[in-house]
């Protein structure tokens, strides 16, 4: 379905990326393609699709009928002009990075409180092959300025909401300092996804998803994929040629089916999450919540303005008062509703201890820097009912007094 352009969010999450013409009948649901190679009448008309001269398939390492479907529901709903779908969020990211001219030599100045896995991207592969890697405090904008006037930087990378304190990161503020600089932006849009917030809009040259999480939101696919120019996805296809990082035809159907229920289930996630961090919010055994619903939260008022009063994300973290690895092993063991998974995102409501996952790769001290302490527990609420959430959380709690 084409004609989307004044349809609201719902409505482009329903249609985006359907009704693809093939033959003379219009399948309501996009098929499954799973072909490896695809045929041309003329041999011409290979060699020009071969040259990017016309559109069509070729290859499935290239692109294939299922995958370029997703990719046009996402761009649709980041309001973008391209996508380009990955195997997963950290191939995703990786290629992005590689795309944005990263090589020997480059800088990524980095937002400190990353996801583990691509602070050990940055820090430990790219670093190895001659990246300089700065990480800063992102919401500190003399920091990143003073960081970037100091040093040639190629790319500014931070998460529209981090992983796992839920700090939120100033992007039109961003992209005016890596623009103004000669650098790009790279958001990690996972945390909020195109229901709340529009990175690509605000300046953000490469707008990243963990697939895997909101956007397919069952539980069930490993994807990645980048919102961004016609340009941009130019260099991510021809680096995915060579690296190889494609997207199978049975996760795009899975993730595009998934793409339609975003709306509604991100709406209910964010309400679950807002219930549930007032109530640990009040609780005698609760340090602190971090979540950027509650006025209480240093940047609430950035928060409430990004997104517009859509919600402000269905994952929170808080941290028990005195709690040990054991306790909050007990406290995860006890949880009967809430399930001790290293996802987040689905429908189900997830726990994870950010010391031994997201973040086990860094040292104590390196986490300590950050701000996770052995004490916090990260909860990507699900679609159940609140209630329930909280009643798990509050018995689960009292399983370690």
């Amino acid at each position: 379905m084409s004609d989307l352009a004044d349809k609201e969010f719902s409505t482009r999450a329903v249609h985006a990326g359907e009704r693809s013409r093939q033959s003379n009948f219009t399948p309501v649901a996009s098929p499954i393609d799973p072909s490896v190679g695809f045929l041309y009448e003329s041999m011409e008309d290979t060699d020009a699709v071969l040259g990017a001269e016309k559109e069509g398939y070729v290859y499935a390492r290239y692109g294939s009928p299922t995958v370029s479907a997703f990719e046009t529901a996402v761009a649709n709903l980041e309001q973008s002009e391209a996508a380009f779908a990955f195997s997963s969020g950290m191939a995703a990211l990786h290629i992005s990075l590689l795309a944005a001219g990263v090589k020997a030599g480059s800088r990524v100045v980095s937002a400190l409180d990353v996801y583990g896995a691509t602070s050990s991207l940055l820090r430990s592969l790219f670093s190895s092959l001659g990246v300089h890697v700065t990480m800063v405090d992102a919401a500190k904008f003399e920091d990143v300025e003073r960081t970037l006037k100091e040093y040639p930087t190629t790319v500014v990378l931070a998460e529209t909401i981090s992983n796992p304190l839920v700090r939120i990161a100033d992007v039109p503020t961003l992209a005016d300092l890596a623009h103004r600089y000669g650098a790009q932006l790279i958001i990690d849009n996972t945390f909020a996804t195109p229901y709340l917030f529009n990175p690509g809009i605000y300046g953000a040259d490469y707008t990243v998803h963990s697939a895997t999480k909101y956007l397919n939101g069952h539980g069930d696919v490993t994807a990645g994929v980048v919102a961004t120019s016609m340009e941009n996805r130019s260099n991510l296809y021809e680096l995915n040629k060579l690296v190889g990082s494609l997207l199978g035809p049975f996760e795009a159907w899975l993730a595009l089916r998934g793409l339609k229920t975003l709306p509604l289930r991100v709406r209910q996630q964010c309400d679950n999450a807002q219930q549930a961090a007032e109530w640990l919010g009040n609780h005698p055994r609760i340090r602190q919540v971090h979540y950027s619903g509650l006025s209480s939260h240093t940047q609430h008022a950035l928060a409430k303005r990004l997104f517009n009063g859509k919600g402000y994300g269905g994952v929170l973290s808080f941290e028990i008062r005195g709690a040990t690895k054991s306790d909050i092993f007990r406290f995860m063991e006890a949880l009967k509703v809430c399930l001790p998974a290293t996802t987040l995102g689905d429908i189900y409501s997830l726990v994870l201890y950010p010391a031994i996952s997201s973040h086990r790769s860094l040292t104590p001290e390196e986490r300590s820097r950050i701000g996770i302490s052995d004490e916090l527990v990260r909860l990507s609420c699900g679609i159940e009912s609140p209630n329930d959430i909280i009643a798990d959380i509050d018995q689960a709690l009292n399983a370690i007094d």
